[in-house]
């Protein structure tokens, strides 16, 4: 009885969140960010200066910084309708470089930028870096710069917290699996893994909503998304198993911006030692129970 009163709980604030971001998306999580004091507080380098990055001096000279994010990625990146502020791990990585390339907290501001949208974003000097689950490929590095990695992300398994059958994707024979249609996640579970059950919709947090309501056994994309969404409710959902895939998450930059590039590298890897990096994922994606995990290595690949 506890356990069904639980999961209405849960599902009664899904469904209110839904209703107060008017006109919300069908199964959009309930907006609840980090706790403001658990944050890391980041100390502003007031005499940095980097005069060769034309980006920066742009930013400098308009005096903010303006940063494309994603908005609907519990404890990446999420935007609260009703105050507009943005939280999660992917937002303190903006902000961690921010302080590093001389900017105060209030000289930020964050743009939603819908994927398919990133590189042209960057092009244009919409945005001035970029920083949302942005997976580094040879592909994109055509078309723009990377800073990082600042996490290894991976595709994993959401199932509830009661479900002691499932490990791993070997574990998936005859189970009902959900993930977004036509979604690489999707596809690597059909062609590694075809004894399970599939089922695809538009958006993960309906794949989320049929979890907790037991019409699926398990859900499936990046580790990093699940994480967020366990964290919304860890007493009802747990990430499982090891990563079976590899997604190095980059902060996009214009690509002849090879002085902005190297400064965010000497930034993340400044605020991996001092510690703001974990304390930053503790703050966010932490609370679904898992471990802040070693910061991949960074890759400071050659200017071209």
């Amino acid at each position: 009885m506890l356990r069904t009163r639980n999961i209405t709980a849960v599902l009664v604030c899904l469904l209110v969140a839904a209703l107060c971001a008017g006109c919300g998306r069908e199964g959009s999580p309930p907006v609840k960010g980090p706790r403001a004091e658990a944050l890391p507080k980041y100390k502003v380098d007031t005499g940095f200066q980097l005069p060769e990055s034309k980006t920066w001096k742009k930013a400098k000279k308009r005096g903010y910084l303006v940063v494309g994010a994603k908005e609907d990625q519990p404890y990446l990146g999420e935007k609260d309708p009703a105050t507009g502020i943005y939280s999660g791990f992917d937002i303190e990585i903006a902000r961690m470089m921010a302080a590093s390339l001389g900017f105060q907290p209030d000289t930020i501001r964050f743009r939603t930028i819908a994927s398919a949208n990133r590189e042209t974003a960057l092009q244009n000097g919409q945005i001035d870096y970029y920083v949302g689950t942005y997976t580094i490929n040879d592909m994109r590095k055509k078309l723009v710069g990377f800073a990082g990695p600042y996490y290894m992300a991976g595709q994993g398994l959401l199932v509830r917290t009661d479900e002691n059958d499932i490990h791993g994707p070997q574990d998936l024979a005859g189970k009902t699996v959900c993930s977004a249609a036509g979604s690489t996640p999707y596809q690597r579970i059909a062609a590694d893994f075809p004894k399970a059950d599939l089922v695809a919709y538009d958006t993960y947090s309906i794949c989320v909503d049929n979890l907790l309501t037991f019409q699926v056994d398990a859900v499936t994309t990046d580790d990093a998304i699940l994480l967020g969404f366990a964290a919304k409710a860890p007493d009802e959902m747990k990430v499982v198993g090891k990563p079976f895939s590899e997604e190095p998450y980059g902060i996009g930059v214009p690509r002849s911006d090879n002085a902005l590039r190297a400064a965010l590298n000497d930034a993340l890897e400044a605020n991996e030692k001092n510690g703001n990096w974990k304390k930053a994922f503790e703050a966010t994606l932490g609370l679904s129970g898992v471990p802040a995990p070693k910061p991949p290595p960074i890759d400071r690949y050659p200017t071209n």
